[in-house]
């Protein structure tokens, strides 16, 4: 955490849990259950380098971030 740039260590934002889903669908699934009472979230698009990709806080303060890479 740089706090030159305002940011504030706090349990949730000192480390990211990524997962990489095979599917959209289940990219999709996790990211509902996981999202549910969550704060902070970026929602899940497709990303410039080709990842259907999101995040979110949960509701007890954990980062999870969504990255996947379906073959298409």
């Amino acid at each position: 955490m740089l706090e030159s740039m305002g940011h504030k260590l706090k349990i949730g934002n000192n480390a990211t849990i990524n997962l990489e889903p095979d599917t959209r669908e289940e990219t999709e699934r996790l990211f509902k259950v996981l999202s549910e009472g969550a704060t902070d979230c970026m929602p899940l698009q497709d990303m410039f380098w080709g990842a259907y990709w999101g995040v979110c806080l949960d509701r007890f303060g954990i980062r999870w971030m969504f990255n996947c890479m379906e073959k298409k």
